[in-house]
């Protein structure tokens, strides 16, 4: 949501509470990079094709990044001002979720590629800079 923020796609990015127990008062969350969560889903079938129980994966990279962190990594990125609001924190919501993709890493030998939040943000940039009108009018081969 940052880049398309930063994008201009959307108004602006909305901040769930700014009184969390955290060193800027915004939750932090474990961003997982969207091609390393298809790769993880990749082997996750491989390993049921080859017999594997079904069995469920946390999976993320094992540090997490404040609300305010990943605006500000956006901006830095893209060069542009991601605009936010800060609205009032979401009922139940936790101060901290940081996965531990341990049990994927054993047992299907994932292991993300994208580990540094400013990688993640800046493939995203470049995904909304090449298709500005995002999937309306993406040709889809071979399907």
């Amino acid at each position: 949501m940052a880049t398309r923020t930063a994008a201009g796609k959307r108004p602006y990015l909305s901040v769930f509470g700014t009184a969390y127990p955290t060193p800027d008062g915004t939750c932090i969350r474990d961003y997982i990079h969207v091609e390393d969560l298809a790769a993880a889903h990749v082997l996750a079938l491989e390993a049921l094709k080859q017999g594997s129980p079904t069995a469920a994966y946390n999976l993320g990279s094992g540090r997490g990044y404040s609300v305010l962190e990943v605006i500000r990594a956006a901006e830095k990125v893209t060069g542009q001002k991601v605009p936010y609001r800060v609205g009032p924190r979401r009922p139940g919501d936790p101060a901290v979720l940081v996965a531990s993709a341990e049990k994927a890493m054993a047992e299907l030998g994932w292991r993300p590629r994208y580990t540094e939040l400013e990688d993640i943000i800046a493939t995203a940039w470049q995904w909304h800079r090449r298709r500005p009108r995002g999937f309306k009018g993406l040709v889809i081969r071979g399907s």
